[in-house]
């Protein structure tokens, strides 16, 4: 998709934007006003201002983070059309190295509150149909442990669809969105058209009146449940590149509309229940407010968008963490493209560990209550770095310092109090949400600096001139004092400019014993923008022997590469580029292909490495964890070839010299004779 193609607005576009980008925030209803209420001692401790100021906040809130900074001023700072903190991180990395920190801190607290949003909006969900009769006095939805079971199945099911892809899920999502926010707009009409005054609540006056008012019991704190009306707004920016911010500037006023009016109608019938009781000890005023005679549709509509709410985070962490990735945040990825367009992506292992994290917090929280007090905490977090890193894309755009100073005032302050106000539920679940930030932070933390020590300390001739050793290659290839290592010997290394390469590559072939090959093959896979590109241009360096080959692959192309580089060799030979390698012992007649052995090369820290120990423990870390998490075979499509995973040791920082005196023979047998006496040495 290229960046025209994000722009222009249509109304298939604006369905599927409503698909997948909207769930998260537009799931809130579901919990803002319970949590509220609960948060001030229940239903029979709020009166008329409490509930106006509160819908205030709510509104002022979603108004200022999620309109304006982040539709209007967020879905700018795209690159390449792509959003989200790493790409905003991408744009201004250039004018200061400490703005990584900022961007790591807030990737990893997104990516955090993945595993949170589809744990908290299914179950609240499902909590509706507890007590619910179905037929003839049956109410299969009894208990806790109920809820639970369900949601987790519901979830199973949500995880292992995502490899169909965002586009076939956008388009079974987006209709049935839409009529989410129909109806929360209907619904919510209905119930506040009992009493209009409650329009009162988009005077900013009340929300500003409430934080300050004694009936208040939260006080400030209250501002931890309001956040939860606009959790949706990171995944908003980081969602863009799978649908294209013209179809989420059209699309956001009607859900913010509908949104609107439902909180409106809650507010109402909280006004207009005080002395309402529920029986089960369960309260939610947003099934309150739904004519018993729809209520169990409504439940149902509901549990559908409270999937796709958590559809809207995983699609988020997917692009979050390709980005990562690209920007050495975290390894390398196997990344599938379910669809013709390059933004729309799946990684196997991170819906793999969001799930497992996921359903973790399901079965420790058991009820919706208690992931709420979890809730919103590491968002907050991250809303705070990205309005650090937009002041600095708002500087480097030109804007007059003056306005980027009362940008970073006006909305860091709100970052601030917000981030205050949900400490408060650090004791209460908090915690859970900043463990699983912190985790994830470590591991960026260590990726990204151990690579900056590597690439810091390595040695200035890490890269060599391979047309410098084409001779040295040659003559290896025909010296017959050597045993043939393999006919093709084929290294899996970019080749930077058509001749510099790792010195690591060549110390494998001629260093650690000489690989005799007919011809040597240094393979660069580089993925393009289009889909289905397969071409490839190769180097022979003026050699039959020594081959340089550039494969330009699409994103959704497969990358076999063993399967092209026969095709290639065939073409070489049939067109006198390379000689022919004709095989007498083969079960295929004529053919005129040898052998392949693919060799990866890995750095190992060698003991001679010379470091401070804090810079040798995050290089140490880098290394485990690559090792922990790749398997460079099956990047290249090669599980299935003769592949050599082969170790070269990597000396960092000033080599240690080692130096031992040789000792002459009658000194030695003195020494002989002492170590025997004293029984250290037998013969």
């Amino acid at each position: 998709m290229n960046e025209k193609t994000r722009k222009n607005i249509s109304a298939a576009g604006l369905l599927i934007a409503i698909g997948i980008v909207y769930g998260d925030i537009g799931t809130s209803p579901l919990y803002v006003m319970k949590s509220i209420v609960a948060g001030n001692g229940g239903i029979a401790n709020v009166n008329r201002d409490f509930i106006v100021g509160s819908i205030s906040l709510v509104l002022w809130t979603v108004t200022l983070l999620t309109t304006l900074q982040t539709v209007f001023i967020a879905l700018k700072a795209t690159n390449h059309g792509e959003g989200g903190i790493f790409a905003l991180y991408t744009l201004i990395r250039k004018r200061a190295k400490w703005l990584v920190l900022p961007a790591l801190i807030g990737g990893a607290a997104i990516l955090a509150d993945g595993t949170l949003t589809p744990a908290v909006t299914v179950t609240t969900a499902i909590e509706g149909l507890k007590g619910i009769e179905f037929g003839h006095g049956n109410v299969p939805v009894s208990t806790q442990g109920a809820v639970i079971a369900i949601t987790v199945v519901i979830l199973l099911i949500l995880f292992s669809i995502q490899r169909m892809g965002t586009s076939i899920i956008g388009k079974a999502f987006g209709p049935i969105m839409f009529i989410w926010f129909t109806f929360l707009g209907v619904i919510g009409l209905m119930n506040m058209m009992g009493d209009l005054s409650i329009l009162q609540a988009l005077n900013p006056y009340y929300a500003i009146k409430l934080l300050f008012s004694p009936y208040n019991k939260a006080g400030i704190f209250i501002l931890g449940s309001i956040f939860l009306a606009t959790t949706g707004a990171e995944a908003l920016y980081s969602d863009v590149g799978h649908v294209g911010k013209g179809n989420i500037i059209g699309s956001w006023p009607y859900v913010f509309v509908c949104l609107s009016l439902n909180y409106f109608g809650q507010g109402v019938w909280i006004l207009n229940n005080p002395n309402y009781n529920a029986g089960n000890g369960d309260f939610n005023p947003f099934f309150e407010i739904i004519p018993q005679n729809i209520r169990l549709a409504a439940i149902v509509l509901a549990t559908i968008a409270a999937v796709i709410a958590s559809q809207a985070l995983i699609t988020g962490s997917f692009t979050l963490v390709a980005e990562a990735s690209g920007l050495k945040f975290l390894p390398r990825m196997n990344i599938m493209y379910p669809s013709t367009k390059k933004g729309q992506i799946y990684i196997p292992s991170v819906n793999k560990m969001i799930c497992a994290a996921t359903i973790a917090i399901v079965l420790f929280f058991q009820t919706s209550a208690h992931m709420e007090a979890a809730y919103g905490l590491s968002i907050t977090i991250s809303m705070l770095m990205t309005t650090i890193l937009l002041y600095e894309w708002l500087a480097m755009k030109g804007v007059h310092t003056i306005w980027n100073w009362i940008f970073l005032i006006f909305f860091g302050f709100l970052d601030v109090m917000f981030m205050l106000a949900s400490l408060s539920k650090f004791m209460h679940g908090g915690y859970v949400s900043l463990v699983i930030a912190g985790f994830i932070g470590v591991i960026m933390y260590v990726w990204f600096y151990g690579n900056k020590i590597r690439d810091k300390r390595e040695s200035r001739n890490a890269y060599v001139r391979l047309d410098e050793y084409v001779d040295m290659l040659t003559n290896l290839s025909h010296d017959e004092d050597y045993p043939t290592f393999a006919t093709n010997l084929v290294y899996m290394a970019k080749v930077k400019y058509n001749k510099f390469i790792k010195r690591e590559i060549l110390y494998s072939i001629l260093d650690k014993r000489p690989k005799r090959a007919r011809a040597y093959w240094f393979v660069t896979v580089n993925v393009t923008n289009e889909p289905f590109t397969a071409e490839y241009a190769v180097n022979t360096y003026g050699t039959k022997n020594v081959i340089n080959v550039q494969l330009f692959l699409g994103f959704k192309q497969q990358t076999s590469v063993n399967v092209y580089l026969r095709q290639i060799v065939h073409d070489l030979i049939a067109d006198g580029t390379i000689e022919s390698q004709p095989q007498e012992y083969t079960t295929t007649p004529g053919r005129d292909v040898g052998d392949f052995s693919f060799v990866i090369v890995n750095d190992v820290i060698s003991p001679q490495t010379q470091l401070r120990s804090y810079e040798k423990f995050l290089v140490e870390a880098r290394v485990w964890l690559q090792n922990l998490s790749s398997n460079p075979a099956s990047w290249f499509g090669l599980d299935y070839a003769d592949t050599v995973i082969e170790r070269v040791p990597l000396i960092l920082g000033n080599q240690r010299r080692q130096h031992i005196t040789r000792i002459a023979p009658k000194k030695f047998e003195v020494i002989k004779k002492k170590l025997q006496a004293e029984g250290e040495l037998k013969e």
